[in-house]
């Protein structure tokens, strides 16, 4: 059985993990994709110069 304070430490461990992937990863051969995040769309764009804009 996990104590309470088990449980908080699994959390913030959690939470702390960074996930690394690769923009053709992301992208799939499109040059924008939109993310959801708290109810609104962002849209992660290429540039042509291969830079990334993130916009509302």
């Amino acid at each position: 059985m996990m104590t309470d304070e088990k449980k908080r430490e699994t959390k913030v461990a959690d939470y702390s993990a960074t996930r690394v992937t690769t923009s053709e990863l992301l992208f799939s051969g499109a040059r924008e994709l939109v993310i959801k995040h708290v109810g609104e769309d962002y849209r992660l764009r290429l540039t042509n110069q291969g830079k990334l804009i993130l916009t509302k």
